[in-house]
């Protein structure tokens, strides 16, 4: 912005040298053409600059602006429905315990000691089992390679008792499992990630869970995954309990156990709260009362509590040339105890930013505070105008 020298004359002057009280007079100008000037740009813009309406748009695709209000939380809309566990999944019952390849065999022949501990009765029953080898087949004396995989403890007994009757008068023969080749294998946010083994005793997805144990700080507890025959299936461990749900899910020989961790489910708490921060939840969801509360709740000094504001983004993944997504942005009027209430109902997802905007008050706060370093920089620069003209 140039100004013209001759407002700072002294009239009739045709030395175009400042007196003192004429510099300071210019320097106020200058000040206060600086005030009106940032005062007008303020009132034009500035002070709607932080609010939403509905005609916004995010990179071409439109906003939609909701309200959160009683008639929303129990209506649906804004919940993550609950998805029930596959039929497939539930109605599955093991029958008796199938000999799997990688199995150890305790085989006990009554009387016959050399038959039952050929390493020695010193010996651990690991060191007299007998190796189901990975085609399914094992060694034993008198009866030769049999093929055992697939068949039951019982069956195994049978077989061998008729074919040792061949050599031995009524031979009494009983099978143990001692180790096992079909095993379940844990990954992720357990504990313990050691393989489970499925022996005589059917294991449940509880029961892997619990001997696997839970990083309960970092653990996603609704992304539980099981991967069987090359398809994956989530069970949310959080909802089923918080439905009372306390169907089981049993478990097959060759079953994955997928816990996520939770570092990338978060939500952004942004604006006039008291510690703006991302927070990491293990649960389905949270609410928007609890990320306010984990964060202070809004600022009393400095919030508008009109101007509370969920963003959920665009899913990229539904986004089609012919249906492009919109993103949505749900307003709570949280001035009154009773919204907090309608926002305890209403659930947040990973990805969710919070904004909670500012009170008239401190946008003019602000705005004053970075005006006065503005108006005392004009203020030296016309000084400085001032003494070099002089």
């Amino acid at each position: 912005m140039q100004l013209n020298h001759d407002m700072a004359r002294p009239t009739g002057s045709r030395t175009g040298i400042f007196s003192a009280p004429h510099a300071t007079t210019g320097a106020t100008r200058i000040a206060g053409l600086a005030v009106v000037l940032a005062s007008s740009l303020l009132l034009g813009g500035c002070l709607t600059g932080q609010q939403m309406s509905r005609g916004d748009t995010v990179e071409g695709a439109d906003m939609r602006m909701v309200e959160i209000t009683p008639q929303l939380v129990t209506s649906g809309e804004s919940a993550m429905a609950a998805t029930p566990l596959p039929a497939e999944l539930t109605s599955y019952r093991p029958q008796s315990y199938q000999i799997q390849p990688g199995d150890t065999l305790l085989v006990t022949v009554w009387d016959h000691p050399e038959l039952t501990a050929p390493a020695g009765t010193q010996q651990s029953a690991a060191s007299n089992g007998r190796l189901v080898y990975p085609d399914g087949t094992m060694f034993y004396p008198y009866v030769g390679n049999l093929k055992v995989a697939g068949m039951t403890i019982e069956e195994l007994r049978s077989t061998l008792s008729s074919r040792l009757a061949k050599y031995l008068r009524n031979p009494q023969v009983d099978v143990s499992v001692t180790g096992n080749g079909g095993q379940v294998v844990l990954e992720g946010a357990f504990t313990n990630t050691a393989p489970q083994n499925l022996g005589t005793v059917p294991l449940t997805v509880s029961k892997a869970v619990g001997a696997g144990g839970i990083n309960v700080e970092e653990a996603d507890l609704s992304g539980l995954t099981l991967i069987r025959d090359g398809r994956s299936y989530n069970i949310d461990m959080d909802s089923l309990h918080r439905r009372g749900d306390v169907s089981d899910i049993y478990l097959k020989p060759g079953d994955r156990l997928y816990l996520p961790f939770n570092d990338r489910k978060q939500v952004y708490v942004l604006g006039e709260v008291t510690r703006p921060q991302a927070l990491t939840f293990k649960t389905a969801d949270m609410s928007l009362t609890q990320a306010l509360g984990r964060t202070g709740g809004l600022n009393q000094v400095t919030s508008n509590g009109d101007a509370v504001y969920v963003i959920r983004g665009i899913d990229a993944s539904n986004l089609t040339p012919q249906a492009p997504a919109s993103a949505t942005v749900y307003h709570l009027r949280a001035k009154s105890a009773a919204a907090f209430a309608v926002a305890s109902a209403f659930p947040l997802r990973a990805g969710d930013v919070v904004f909670v905007g500012p009170a008239g008050i401190t946008r003019w706060n602000r705005f004053f505070s970075q005006l006065l370093p503005l108006s005392a920089i004009v203020n030296s620069a016309a000084n400085a105008q001032s003494n070099f003209n002089d």
